[in-house]
């Protein structure tokens, strides 16, 4: 089952971010308190633990839910195979894929570490259609489209 593992937020941009118990997602904003919030196409960026394990592999044992500055960390569902357009039910919200990845900022701190991040390819951007809560234990449902 695809679930929702941690929440992250960040006051800055450019520094990773710090788990919280859940976090309200609104519609034109992203993640409420978030420095990524604003009503743009990459509202709220998710990340799956799939692919920090990856990096773990290659020696970062410590990473933690956060560090790759991603909103939601997911578990059980490959975000980085999902067609743009894609809805996806996350807890109480609908949020829409809008990017498949991003271009790796010049001072990212694991990409200076490893030579090497997951997120330009594996880290999807979306928008939120319908605002609510969402929480780590929250399931993760792509909607078919009728």
């Amino acid at each position: 089952m695809a679930k929702v593992v941690a929440i992250n937020i960040s006051e800055l941009k450019g520094v990773p971010k710090t788990t919280i118990e859940q976090g309200y997602f609104e519609v034109n904003c992203g993640l409420k308190g978030d420095a990524h919030a604003g009503n743009w196409h990459r509202m709220v960026s998710l990340l799956g633990n799939e692919s920090i394990d990856k990096m773990r592999a290659m020696g970062l044992d410590e990473l933690k839910f956060g560090d790759f500055a991603e909103n939601i960390t997911t578990e059980g569902i490959v975000l980085y195979e999902l067609p743009i357009g894609t809805r996806m039910r996350i807890g109480e919200t609908i949020m829409k894929v809008t990017q498949i990845g991003k271009k790796c900022h010049t001072g990212c701190a694991i990409r200076q570490k490893t030579g090497e991040c997951i997120m330009p390819k594996e880290g999807i951007f979306a928008e939120i259609l319908e605002s609510g809560w969402i929480k780590p234990g929250d399931s993760i449902e792509v909607m078919i489209e009728k």
